[in-house]
């Protein structure tokens, strides 16, 4: 009889217990059908099926807790189930509000088209955006373990012990830690100072480059050659650097000629503002040659031509110093640098004075 009696509460539990699931999965799956033609309706679904599978399962988490509510368990079961659904509950929170943060960076990203001409404000907001969206989710991960934790009694008791004299044990792992906790403090300063913005052009070091990916901790360049540099956050902070792009990605380049002291400037100028129009690279804002140096041998000549960006800017300096430098080959090849050496007496030979024929006979 005692079997009989121990059956059918064993049969109840798990009649009770699958038909929470199944309306779980039924409650679930005819508001998402809601949801989804409400939203399809207004506007692209880019958060709903990011969040389908955790809302899924705590939908279901739920009804299992109503399920097993009325049911008589036994403490200890009742006590595992407490514990466990407290976890489970954490756990499957923290992966919703990661899946709709991650969602809500991508709605802000397509939004804003970092590839065009013109991209400071979709640099801006990506990299905001970024930062932030890594802040967030290191916040939501100490969030998840912390609740985790508080849900199981023996830990949060040790905890709690433990506490109370881990003040040597904290101020020998915070001096461990300064950098890498002055460099997530400069990552969320970076965040609404912004220095630098991804896809901005730096000189970092010596080296020209891009910036491919902005962490809490570090910066990734893309330098011109395919390498990346990995910078500390703290360093465009603390350092100088160059920055080309902070305001626009308009840019000013410049071309340097070395000529000949007696050369015509007129017309290499008319030769160097006709190559800079003639390029489809420029963006029709400026073109002007001058003189800027004069040494005893040359002349330094400074062109100053603009573009849309960096990386047009510098293919266009490179095909118009071609242009200037073929037309003083080929027009004005006495404008190219030459080297003059004046020979005086007694240097490296010896003076003869010219001498009459008679005084030759003699």
């Amino acid at each position: 009889m005692p079997d009989i009696s121990l059956f059918n509460i064993t049969s109840l539990a798990a009649v009770s217990i699958a038909s929470s699931v199944v309306a779980a999965f039924l409650i679930h799956w005819v508001l998402y059908a809601i949801a989804v033609r409400v939203v399809r309706a207004r506007m692209t679904p880019i958060l709903l099926p990011a969040i389908f599978q955790p809302t899924r399962w705590l939908v279901v988490l739920f009804a299992l807790g109503a399920g097993v509510q009325p049911l008589e368990l036994g403490p200890r079961v009742e006590s595992l189930w407490s514990i466990g659904s407290k976890m489970l509950f954490a756990l499957l929170a923290g992966w919703l509000l990661l899946r709709v943060l991650r969602a809500v960076r991508q709605m802000i990203e397509s939004h804003s088209d970092i590839s065009a001409e013109d991209n400071l404000k979709a640099r801006q907001r990506h990299t905001r955006v970024r930062i932030l969206y890594r802040i967030a989710q290191s916040m939501i991960a100490v969030l998840v373990i912390a609740m985790v934790l508080i849900a199981i009694p023996g830990v949060r008791s040790i905890g709690v012990t433990l506490a109370a004299s881990a003040g040597l044990v904290g101020l020998a792992v915070g001096a461990a830690a300064q950098p890498a906790l002055k460099n997530l403090i400069a990552g969320v300063q970076m965040a609404f100072s912004e220095p630098i913005r991804l896809d901005d052009v730096v000189i970092v070091e010596g080296e020209w480059g891009r910036i491919e990916d902005i962490t809490l901790t570090f910066v990734v360049v893309r330098i011109w050659d395919d390498r990346r540099m990995v910078v500390p956050v703290s360093y465009f902070l603390e350092k100088p650097f160059q920055n080309w792009t902070t305001k626009t990605s308009d840019l000013l380049g410049t071309v340097f000629f070395y000529v000949d002291p007696a050369a015509d400037v007129a017309r290499i100028r008319d030769a160097f503002v006709d190559a800079v129009k003639a390029n489809s690279r420029w963006d029709g804002r400026v073109a002007i040659l001058q003189v800027t140096d004069h040494r005893a041998d040359a002349l330094e000549l400074r062109g100053l031509l603009s573009a849309r960006n960096a990386g047009i800017a510098f293919d266009l300096r490179c095909e118009v110093r071609e242009a200037v430098m073929d037309f003083l080959r080929t027009e004005m090849p006495d404008a190219l640098v030459r080297s003059r050496q004046r020979l005086e007496p007694g240097e490296g030979f010896e003076w003869l004075a010219p001498t009459r024929s008679s005084d030759a006979a003699e």
